[in-house]
């Protein structure tokens, strides 16, 4: 048999066995002005690093590619274009390409120069880095500058908040599929699949996947939507909001770092 067959086999055995949602992970509402919904970003690491013509700090370090042995990694946070910006005549798409930086317009330079670093709990700090090793390239500065600056959303609540969803994602029948599977291929179906075994008939709308090099046939990310109202109940099946389709082949292939 196929290593990938072994490997497919082998995840649906576990999807069986595992529960259909993790264990309960307190969160508190992240309290911010009015938008519908979020969407979580999340890396897989070694995808995102091989399709890079120039990749940044966190692919290069050997000790930044050890943090993601873990699973998936936080890219970011995103609300969805918020009422007194649609109010202005902003649309989703523009709200999308500049967020914050349309009212407080981004510094010239790289990541680092868009926000001033941020004075963490130490232990969300160490947190942070485990979950997000693009922090090496100041991602979580350019990430909450763009996507929550202007909007009320306290830097300690939103990556705390960030953190916890990563770790659900991580330790749900999902999480451990993906984990299972890397090295391999699958079938893009059986992805969507893992999902809905994880959390419930139907979510697997709310699941946007994201392949990058020769043919869309590396996955480099998955997108979740999330209602802005229900964030706490994450990842309850009616907290899910469908998100529109990525660009994967039929079969995809999860890489893993050399």
């Amino acid at each position: 048999m196929r290593h990938w067959q072994r490997g497919l086999c082998a995840g649906l055995a576990l999807l069986l066995l595992a529960s259909a949602a993790p264990a309960d992970t307190a969160m508190e509402p992240l309290h911010a002005e009015n938008f519908e919904h979020y969407t979580l970003a999340l890396t897989w690491h070694p995808g995102f690093c091989s399709t890079r013509s120039r990749p940044p700090r966190e692919c290069r370090e050997p000790s930044q590619q050890a943090q993601t042995a873990r699973g998936f990694v936080l890219h970011g946070l995103w609300p969805s274009l918020p009422r007194r910006f649609a109010e202005q005549g902003i649309d989703r798409r523009r709200w999308w390409q500049e967020g914050c930086f349309l009212e407080e317009p981004r510094a010239d330079g790289g990541f680092c120069r868009a926000h001033p670093p941020f004075d963490l709990d130490e232990a969300l700090a160490d947190s942070l880095d485990e979950a997000m090793p693009g922090r090496a390239s100041c991602l979580d500065r350019y990430q909450y500058a763009k996507h929550a600056a202007c909007l009320g959303l306290p830097e300690e609540d939103y990556f705390a908040t960030s953190v916890t969803l990563v770790e659900i994602v991580n330790e749900s029948a999902f999480g451990a599929f993906v984990a299972l599977n890397q090295g391999g291929e699958v079938n893009r179906n059986d992805l969507i699949a893992a999902f809905e075994a994880a959390f419930g008939e139907g979510s697997g709308r709310a699941l946007r996947l994201e392949c990058h090099g020769r043919g869309n046939r590396i996955l480099t990310e998955v997108r979740i939507g999330i209602a802005a109202d229900r964030l706490a109940d994450f990842p309850a099946r009616d907290s899910l909001v469908a998100q529109g389709r990525g660009r994967c082949a039929t079969r995809l292939r999860i890489a893993v770092f050399d």
